[in-house]
């Protein structure tokens, strides 16, 4: 018989994190643990209002799974007793963890995988004007991949300058949350494609993505909003170069590995993303992202305090997780 708790936590950023949809001083999330046989296992989500999704509807889907549990739901009842989201993910990942504990296995040896490897996160810059962006730039310019949030309008280019003149040798990628138009990606590609800039994660909202199935696309586009667990692939192939993967879209690792798989075999490059979260959040995402062309797991970096213990991170180089963690 499995046991469910529930409980909310939040981590204080370091600083403002901003992007073209609003500012946040704080990561609040829900961790999921699930205790079996006298081990427990841990999962954690970001809840995210994008995506309709609230403290409250996630830690209510994860109640009503109490009883299942009890019942010995297993890993595979609940990607059907569960959508796709934030709620599916933490329990997703508590199962895997108490599997892990329970069978004395890493889980990326019960999941048929190579045993990981360290990783290289970007770093992201969140959105601010040109000269605190070009400051945070210098501040990370060490560091090999920068990550920076634009949000359309007149002062994008000036920002992107900005940050090159800051980190003039880092590789950039740079993510619009949805915030371009098609005009704007337009004439914003060439200018980013001569600053060096590698790929642009949603430029345009999922809802308008019809239009970058006819455009050239010299900037190489990342879908984010628009792809969330494998069912959403026939949905973006020929709008989309990139696909991101993060956990708290596909519903857990069981998902994000099966996407990541189909997306390898219809041709897309893969992207392994997070939300602002824990190092337990990041933990299990490091599975999905060996062999990744990019890496965003910098959400710890992004705490003024973590969980202990916590992910090691050498610069933006990620270990993979200690078992006292997760896996």
């Amino acid at each position: 018989m499995k046991k469910l708790n529930v409980s909310r936590e939040v981590f204080q950023l370091a600083e403002v994190f901003t992007i073209s949809r609003g500012s946040r001083t704080a990561a609040e999330v829900i961790t999921a643990s699930v205790t079996a046989g006298g081990f427990t296992g841990h999962g954690e989500c970001v809840p995210y209002a994008r995506y309709d999704e609230t403290l409250d509807t996630v830690e209510e889907q994860l109640r009503s799974l109490a009883s299942d549990l009890a019942n010995d739901m297993d890993r595979s009842a609940l990607q059907s007793a569960l959508p796709a989201g934030a709620a599916r993910n933490a329990l997703d990942c508590a199962l895997w963890d108490l599997e892990a504990k329970t069978t004395g296995k890493p889980v990326w040896q019960l999941a048929g995988l190579q045993a990981p490897g360290t990783v290289v996160s970007a770093y992201t810059l969140s959105l601010g004007d040109a000269a605190s962006m070009q400051s945070k730039a210098s501040e990370h310019a060490h560091r090999p991949l920068l990550k920076i949030k634009l949000g359309g309008g007149e002062h994008d280019i000036e920002r992107i300058q900005a940050v090159r003149r800051g980190a003039p040798q880092t590789t950039i990628i740079v993510d619009a949350n949805e915030g371009w138009s098609r005009s704007e990606y337009e004439e914003l590609a060439p200018v980013l494609l001569d600053l060096g800039v590698a790929m642009v994660e949603q430029p345009l909202p999922s809802s308008d993505d019809a239009a970058l199935a006819s455009m050239e696309r010299p900037l190489p586009v990342c879908a984010d909003e628009s792809c969330h667990d494998s069912g959403s692939l026939a949905a973006v192939a020929g709008k989309y170069d990139v696909v991101n993967i993060k956990l708290d879209k596909t519903g857990g690792l069981t998902e994000a590995l099966a996407l990541r798989s189909k997306a390898i075999q219809q041709g897309f490059e893969i992207m392994v993303g997070c939300m602002v979260g824990s190092s337990l959040a990041m933990a299990p995402a490091i599975l999905v992202a060996q062999g990744a062309r990019y890496v965003d797991l910098d959400g710890p970096l992004l705490l003024a305090q973590d969980r202990s213990p916590a992910l090691q991170f050498n610069g933006s180089i990620i270990s993979p997780a200690q078992a006292e963690l997760w896996g």
